[in-house]
């Protein structure tokens, strides 16, 4: 009966967004992937609106290009991390777009995400009050089962 009560994950989603919760998101979505024995996508959602406004739209295409492949760089760098840890399917991915739906629904429908391992926070309680915190959108509209990481102890 327990055996059957059991969730086997064969397809987990590990948003980062290069803040502090980046290792610990990692780490743990690492740790599921291993116990499973399963594909881990590593996915960034660069928001190209956010340097256009703030920039008044003088971001060129050029930077954004830039930009994507610093990313680029970083995931294949989480990726090798994955890999020396033991897991054996990874792959790293960069949309465009707003994080919410990308995260909550547009990319595991795609790639058929069954668990998405989220940080609780990367915003300040200022930011979270005016933009609202990814994970508490992901967390109510999600398309699968969401877990919110929480950063350790020695880091809040």
């Amino acid at each position: 009966m327990v055996d059957n009560m059991l969730q086997q994950y064969k397809n987990i989603l590990a948003p980062v967004d290069g803040s502090k919760a980046t290792e610990v998101v990692l780490d743990r979505a690492i740790e599921v992937a291993k116990r499973n024995n399963t594909h881990l996508d590593i996915l960034n959602v660069l928001e190209v609106n956010q340097f256009s406004d703030t920039y008044g739209g003088a971001v060129s295409g050029d930077v954004i290009y830039k930009l994507s492949e610093d990313v680029q760089h970083r995931l294949e760098e989480l990726k090798k991390k994955a890999e020396d840890a033991g897991v054996t399917d990874v792959s790293v991915h960069i949309r465009f777009g707003n994080p919410k739906p990308v995260i909550a629904r547009e990319f595991p429908t795609d790639h058929k995400n069954e668990l998405i391992m989220i940080g609780s926070t990367g915003l300040n309680a200022l930011e979270r009050l005016m933009v609202g915190s990814v994970a508490t959108y992901v967390s109510r509209n999600a398309i699968c089962d969401v877990l919110i990481v929480k950063p350790d102890k020695e880091e809040k």
